[in-house]
């Protein structure tokens, strides 16, 4: 049931709410009658030193790319603050997701390869631009009524965690997504789960252009020999946006604050953009009209201005360029066009000038700091290999199943899983990584009794760091 009380910037907010590492997603309404999201930021992290900031970057580096041709991103409408509560507005619904279609059963092969090849192609476009997407998982893979794939919460997390994700993460998330579909296939179309296998091993050794290729050429082992959206719109069609999983209860339900205290973080119209985010080395060829210079913005026309660049000659100083002048930069607010500020919130402006000058004085010793200790890359998990017997075992055997994580070599922490499909026991597991070593071993020892013929398959999960990495192996046990 929607709350039409409940708004934020014009938006207005369902009761329908889920949660995620990033804070309180919501589905929503957009000014124009349109399904929508809002995303409540975790005040816990975007009230971290920089996060704000660098969470505009990454929007702002989107809008650019999608300006400039790039598809396949939900599109983000607005991020805007409401006191010490900060929004981001996306323009179209961000549900349902991989994650709400594979609870609700298994996505048919078709439907499942479609949205493979539509991420792999996004993720390839981000990777050319010189950005990557940073948490490529079920929950940030959202399908349209038209089953259409598009990727949500680009960059978000890295900007949450000051840094920026190498390609190969993205890979590997990409991988991860494929086996999940494989499994939930189940004996229902064992030569599509066989191929997305092959594709998920190749995207983490070949890269992702050889992985989507492979399942272009290959698609003859998908039932009907087709690659589909039909099954994926059906699936999603089936599932209203606004249905409220049993675990989405959980999420408070927040309120926003007043509309007059609301201010975008955007730019200020007739801005230059500014520059991408450090790392960001974007490479012209979206769309057809000739590439826009992604590092200083679009044109806006007359009143654009920056360093060296004024207005007309004869014009009145607007605001946005008194804003620009004094300094305040592109992460401070403006007020929404017809709504003037009550005086409580020009005082609190006032008072915010002094502060944000401090607060860069702390900043640039913070950065200062942190370029000292050096930029140690954060651990990741490149890959996983699991390896059973190849011989028959007998009457009371002690297999073990020897499982290789392969990482890239920075100090941290792996929990894993194994999974055996004879009983419902999962050992859970720790691995403390060293610096510099890639390769470590994680062994299984099963032990199985009594009479029987079976196919034994044990199930290696790396839960942590994320994305979740799966692989398998299987022996024969005969008594």
């Amino acid at each position: 049931m929607d709350n039409p009380g409940n708004g934020i910037a014009g938006f207005r907010l369902t009761e329908h709410t889920w949660m995620t590492e990033l804070g309180n997603w919501i589905d929503a309404i957009s000014p124009d009658g349109r399904r929508a999201g809002a995303l409540l930021f975790d005040p816990k992290l975007i009230g971290l030193p920089g996060v704000r900031e660098r969470v505009v970057q990454a929007v702002m580096a989107d809008q650019r790319l999608v300006l400039a041709g790039l598809t396949g991103l939900i599109p983000v409408a607005d991020v805007v603050a409401a006191g010490d509560q900060v929004w981001l507005l996306t323009a179209q619904a961000v549900r349902p997701t991989l994650a709400d279609l594979l609870a609700a059963g298994p996505i048919d092969p078709n439907g499942a390869a479609s949205s493979l090849v539509e991420t792999a192609q996004t993720l390839l476009a981000l990777h050319a631009a010189g950005v990557t997407h940073g948490s490529v998982h079920p929950g940030t893979v959202v399908i349209t009524s038209e089953g259409v794939s598009l990727l949500s919460e680009r960059g978000l997390s890295d900007a949450i965690r000051a840094q920026v994700s190498p390609r190969e993460r993205d890979a590997a998330g990409w991988a991860s997504l494929a086996r999940g579909l494989a499994a939930s296939f189940g004996r229902d179309a064992p030569e599509a789960a066989e191929l997305f296998e092959r594709v998920a091993a190749t995207a983490q050794t070949l890269g992702l252009g050889t992985a989507r290729d492979l399942l272009v050429n290959e698609r003859g082992r998908l039932p009907g020999g087709r690659i589909s959206r039909d099954g994926l719109a059906r699936a999603a069609r089936g599932r209203s946006a606004f249905a409220q999983p049993r675990s989405y209860g959980a999420a408070p339900i927040v309120t926003p604050r007043d509309e007059g205290d609301i201010v975008t973080l955007l730019h200020v119209p007739g801005q230059s953009a500014g520059p991408l985010p450090y790392g960001t080395d974007p490479a012209p060829g979206f769309g057809t009209d000739p590439a826009p210079d992604y590092r200083t913005g679009p044109s806006t026309g007359p009143l654009q201005f920056g360093p060296g660049v004024g207005t007309q000659p004869h014009e009145p100083e607007t605001p946005a360029q008194r804003i620009w002048r004094e300094g305040r930069g592109e992460a401070d607010t403006v007020h929404r066009p017809g709504r003037r500020p009550p005086r409580a919130s020009r005082a609190r402006r006032r008072r915010t000038v002094l502060a944000t000058a401090v607060f860069a004085v702390i900043m640039a010793g913070a950065i200062l700091a942190w370029f000292k200790l050096g930029n140690a890359p954060d651990l990741a998990v490149k890959s996983i290999d699991v390896v059973a017997p190849k011989k028959t075992q007998g009457c009371g055997s002690a297999v073990v199943i020897k499982g290789t994580v392969v990482t890239n070599g920075a100090p941290g922490e792996i929990t894993y899983e194994w999974r055996k499909n004879l009983d419902k026991e999962v050992v859970k597991g720790t691995l403390r990584t060293k610096d510099g070593q890639t390769s470590y071993t994680v062994p299984l020892r099963w032990t199985l009794q009594g009479k029987s013929n079976v196919k034994a398959t044990a199930t290696l999960r790396v839960l942590t760091p994320g994305p979740v990495i799966t692989d398998k192996a299987s022996f024969t046990y005969k008594c």
